[in-house]
């Protein structure tokens, strides 16, 4: 299957490792290290991150905690019928 990522997630300039986002990378940058020290080159890296956004938002549709344990309106939170006036 096929899962979609934001077009403008910042895949290669966060660390793969720590989860650090660079400033700024242009794209003449090919390799980089990263404070936590972990050493990237630009395109693995990318691959890394995209493959693990796939699988967190795969976790998110699919997970067994997907819907809430009560459907019942909890203190301020709107209920389903207006009050009276």
């Amino acid at each position: 299957s096929v899962d979609k990522i934001d077009r403008w997630f910042p895949s290669s300039k966060t660390c793969s490792a720590c989860g650090a986002v660079q400033d700024t990378m242009p794209l003449k940058v090919r390799t980089w290290v990263c404070g936590c020290g972990a050493v990237h080159d630009r395109d693995h890296n990318a691959a890394k991150n995209i493959l693990a956004a796939g699988r967190a938002e795969r976790l998110n549709a699919c997970g067994v905690d997907v819907r809430p344990l009560s459907g019942m309106a909890v203190g301020d939170e709107a209920g389903s019928t207006p009050d009276a006036a």
